[in-house]
């Protein structure tokens, strides 16, 4: 008898018939003889509803002085979600109990809104799936040292799926979703993309942080450290379908990549169009100049991505880093203020019309010229490259945004990614 998680997100909850399906899709598990705990996200559009209100009694919230209320307004969701979730269930004849992130409890630290878990403890939860129940534990929510509501930031339930998870060494974690697995790149650009039927997690995460949007970040983190099995898959079959069959569909993400490294090099295909780039002009080419200018806008909780320095020439150099676009004014504001007057740099420039495209895959590590083949794939549409990072087993090129889907097109067929 296997213990299973299934985590559903807001679409897959996003109306009580969808919520009788996925009961039905569980119920169909635990009667084949599975423990089954399930950890759904609050239905489609509610923390923005919520959050929505919120902002209207506070428009002007400039500081955290409210973050700990948002919390426990935005958890509200996923209680909802849960609780319509047991009874569901059990109108289907099927024993279940919800319970909320602190009644497990899910142990957090004390940061509202971003939330970081610390540990589970699953006792009452292993207590009642030998009883024979389904156990429904709300995402995205856990409780700090202090008994308050925590929340774990946007995207947060597909992380308390894979904590649950990892808490209870469970067999299999499944995320639902409205997608069927993770695809070679958005099939909304490219429609020739192809399902993948396996990934590794390194891939997996070097793709959730250059933009795929299938899993969070912080999920595949958590999976790849405490080696959680985990399998994308739509929530949108038919919940009757052949239980085998549905174990075998989506993309499974795994850590079996001796096959693999020797066959396909290039993986998949991301993509992000919110970023900004910032330049500062004339720098002193001296020790400590980097540090000055990521130092303060590191101070200012301001989160940086690719960095690049020209050569010096008479003594001066060009200082480039993306960072956000939610944060591309506040950085630009901050320099000339602060930075540019105390370096004695020249001026301060800026392009919030920019994207981020990568190619990843863990056969770059065995292979040449792959870097140079995506520069001529980009070159021979015209597509000027900005800036350029690279890892093992990604590059990332920043260009205008304006050729972002060209860009992703030419690359996708230029690595034959739409052949199986």
């Amino acid at each position: 008898m296997a213990l299973i998680v299934h985590k559903y997100g807001g679409t897959s909850m996003g109306s009580t018939e969808r919520i009788r399906n996925v009961a039905k899709r569980v119920a169909k598990w635990a009667r084949a003889g599975h423990h089954m705990v399930v950890v759904p996200s609050a239905m489609s559009g509610e923390t923005n509803r919520l959050l929505g209100l919120a902002k209207e009694l506070a428009p002007a919230k400039t500081n955290t002085a409210y973050d700990r209320e948002l919390d426990m307004l935005a958890s509200t969701g996923e209680q909802a979600s849960s609780a319509l979730l047991a009874i569901a269930l059990q109108s289907e004849g099927m024993a279940s109990v919800s319970y909320a992130g602190w009644q497990v409890p899910i142990k957090t630290n004390s940061a509202f809104t971003k939330a970081r878990i610390e540990s589970i403890d699953d006792a009452r939860v292993r207590q009642d799936l030998a009883a024979g129940r389904v156990v429904i534990v709300t995402g995205f929510q856990g409780v700090d040292p202090d008994g308050n509501i925590t929340t774990l930031g946007r995207g947060g339930s597909d992380t308390s799926a894979v904590a649950v998870a990892a808490a209870m060494k469970a067999d299999e974690c499944l995320i639902y979703t409205d997608v069927d697995g993770v695809y070679t790149t958005d099939p909304r650009v490219v429609p020739e993309a192809r399902r993948l039927s396996t990934v590794s997690f390194e891939e997996m995460l070097e793709m959730a942080s250059l933009g795929s949007k299938v899993l969070q970040i912080r999920s595949v983190e958590f999976a790849g450290k405490y080696k959680v099995p985990m399998r994308v898959l739509s929530s949108f079959t038919p919940w009757d379908i052949d239980i085998h069959e549905e174990a075998k569909s989506g993309t499974l993400i795994t850590f079996e990549e001796d096959e693999k490294m020797e066959q396909a090099v290039v993986s998949g295909i991301a993509f992000n169009r919110d970023e900004a780039k910032i330049s500062v002009v004339g720098v002193p080419d001296k020790p400590g100049i980097a540090y000055q200018i990521l130092g303060a806008v590191a101070s200012a909780n301001i989160e940086v991505d690719m960095i690049i320095q020209n050569l010096s020439k008479d003594g001066k150099t060009d200082f480039s880093f993306t960072v956000h676009r939610n944060d591309f004014a506040r950085t630009m504001d901050l320099l000339k203020e602060k930075v540019v007057p105390a370096l004695g740099a020249t001026e301060v420039s800026g392009d919030a019309k920019i994207c981020k495209v990568s190619i990843v895959g863990i056969g770059m590590r065995s292979h040449v010229g792959i870097a140079s083949k995506m520069f001529r794939s980009l070159s021979e549409e015209g597509i000027n490259i900005q800036m350029i990072s690279t890892s093992e087993i990604k590059t990332s090129v920043v260009i205008d945004e304006k050729y972002m889907e060209l860009a992703v097109r030419a690359l996708h067929k230029a690595f034959d990614l739409d052949q199986a």
